[in-house]
């Protein structure tokens, strides 16, 4: 312990608070609780007045030095009489005092207490905070007063407040000792909505539980629990435990293409579900209509509920301006005589080749069906004025495959929206992070855009598209009740490992049954898509061959109205 002669000493002109404060938060910095507690005891008894910062550093200080052996006990005997001197000053306690002396409450094995100081929190106007809530949880899993920890939880919840790795492998720990089957199933699962790959230490507590349960799950309808992982997004039913067998433990990997080295089993693309998918797509329809002519995206929105057999919509300008230089492009506006009309060109015109090549490769991956292109109209013009766009443009019209936003919106909105609602791919180099600060549900936003964006590139003009990755690293319960977790490695999200567990002979039926389902479903299914499906599974079987038609179009300097192949007559955009 460093000697009070070696500390910074205070200018004369100082009155005895600030001396106070300013030793004080040197003792701090250094982590120096017998220092600071000396002070503490010399400002008693000269009747120095404190203030609540003094008050915290002081529990500050005892909370940190729990740890320490040497320092435990003292800690807790001051902590406590600070805190008690504290509240009797009239010094109103804030989130970080009860924080401290939860801390401190939960060092001394009383969870009680710690969970009391919680729940009165608001007589001090103050919110509990993730840490405020961990002492008495902690401590409540330690003791495996399993029941005092699953109140905790629900407190959090009814306070908004959420749970980390951390709480839940604590949680799952406890459950796991005293063998709450249903906890540790439902534990699992907010699991896996919370990390994507699990520590090493929670890796430890979800093995242990296999390794030790010998409960028996529940048979369930191939058809039901098949059907509930796809409402579900893929990767997970949420059913309960499936089979009877003694469950198989074992550490291994998973190759490139998703296929578990240990037991065979193919892991898939886990997207978000239905309800979050409804939600997200009225999210962006509400904040487009905030931003956008209302009823120009009331009109895209009733267009595309009749047209909605699109698997890939395509953000056309991203695509065609990629890597251009405007000066030197790779179009021609020579034969155009007019200056001003030269200008219109040359800074609204697109160069069309990329854009088509990838229309071409989606149209040939997806088994013969067009995707969808969303191009503003204030480039229409130009393309069909320019002699070297105007046939594509006319082509893709006819082939029912372009949409064109009206004058004055945000192109944006649509692509993101139609790829949304239409739950299909989504092909753009765009990292639209405007819209995820913006979007309700933001969450889970970054699952959505790894299940659904398709990037691309072109190296030396060949076309490159950078499909979705064929599974995804996180915890997976397949349809015969098998898990799947992947362990983190060193700092990343990749995983070092991945614990395999199943049941052997429940994982054969399930797959004989599924084959099955599979064969018959096979006859039903009406188009041959290679594109990865990103709809639910009935939207395969439901594919038909769409209408193509050609509607006129309009050219005036003013009016140019959305054009699609299939569609009623727009009335035109607002000038």
């Amino acid at each position: 312990m460093a000697s009070s002669a070696n500390k910074k000493k205070p200018k004369n002109n100082q009155t005895a608070e600030s001396q106070f404060s300013c030793n004080l938060n040197f003792y701090s910095k250094s982590k120096d609780l017998h220092s600071a507690l000396s002070l503490y005891d010399t400002a008693l008894s000269q009747s120095t007045r404190l203030n609540q910062h003094h008050f915290n550093t002081l529990l500050y200080l005892c909370s940190i030095s729990l740890n320490d052996p040497s320092t435990k006990d003292l800690s807790l005997r001051y902590g406590f009489r600070v805190f008690d001197h504290m509240v009797s000053n009239g010094i109103k306690p804030n989130e970080a005092s009860i924080t401290a002396v939860a801390r401190l409450a939960s060092a001394k094995g009383d969870g009680d207490y710690a969970f009391d100081l919680v729940k009165n929190i608001g007589a001090y106007n103050e919110l509990p905070r993730l840490r405020t809530y961990d002492p008495a949880l902690f401590c409540y899993c330690e003791n495996l007063e399993s029941d005092k920890a699953y109140e905790v939880e629900e407190h959090m919840g009814r306070m908004g407040v959420g749970l980390e790795e951390g709480e839940i492998a604590a949680l799952l720990k406890v459950s796991v000792e005293t063998r709450r089957e249903e906890r540790v199933y439902g534990y699992l699962q907010k699991l896996r909505k919370v990390v994507r790959c699990v520590r090493e230490e929670t890796a430890k507590v979800i093995e242990r539980w296999f390794e030790v349960f010998e409960g028996s799950g529940v048979e369930l309808d191939a058809g039901l629990v098949r059907e509930a992982v796809s409402r579900n997004g893929g990767g997970w039913h949420g059913l309960g435990w499936i089979g009877n067998e003694k469950w198989v433990v074992r550490r291994g990997s998973v190759n490139t293409g998703g296929e578990c080295r240990c037991c065979g089993e193919q892991l898939v693309s886990v997207d978000i579900d239905d309800d979050e998918t409804e939600r997200f797509a009225e999210s962006i329809a509400g904040l487009a209509m905030e931003r956008e002519v209302k009823a120009n995206f009331s009109e895209f929105q009733n267009w595309l509920e009749k047209h909605a057999n699109y698997e890939a919509i395509v953000d056309g300008a991203n695509i065609g301006l990629y890597q251009q230089n405007f000066a030197e492009g790779g179009f021609s506006i020579s034969q155009v005589v007019d200056v001003h009309l030269k200008l219109i060109l040359l800074f609204l015109s697109l160069p069309l080749e990329q854009l088509d090549a990838v229309i071409k490769d989606l149209y040939n991956q997806s088994g013969k069906k067009w995707p969808l292109i969303i191009l503003h109209n204030k480039r229409l013009r130009a393309l069909l004025l320019n002699p070297s766009t105007r046939e594509l443009i006319q082509e893709w019209i006819e082939k029912d495959v372009l949409y064109t936003t009206p004058h004055g919106s945000n192109d944006d909105w649509y692509w993101l929206y139609a790829a949304v609602k239409l739950r299909c791919l989504l092909v753009t180099n765009d990292e639209m992070r405007d819209h995820i600060f913006e979007l309700i549900g933001s969450d889970f936003f970054v699952k959505w855009k790894e299940r659904h964006q398709v990037r691309y590139t072109f190296v030396k003009g060949k076309l490159e598209l950078q499909m979705p990755p064929l599974f995804s690293i996180v915890i997976q319960e397949s349809e015969n009740g098998s898990w799947h977790v992947p362990v983190a490695g060193d700092g990343n999200d990749s995983p070092q490992s991945w614990l395999c567990v199943s049941r052997p002979r429940s994982y054969d039926a399930l797959k004989e049954d599924a084959c099955m389902e599979e064969s018959k479903d096979s006859h039903d299914c009406c188009c041959n898509s290679k594109l990865p499906s990103c709809g639910r599974s009935e939207s395969v079987a439901s594919c038909k061959n769409k209408l193509h038609s050609r509607d006129s179009f309009q050219e005036s300097d003013d009016k140019i109205t959305a054009l699609t192949g299939k569609r009623k007559e727009r009335s035109p955009s607002p000038s």
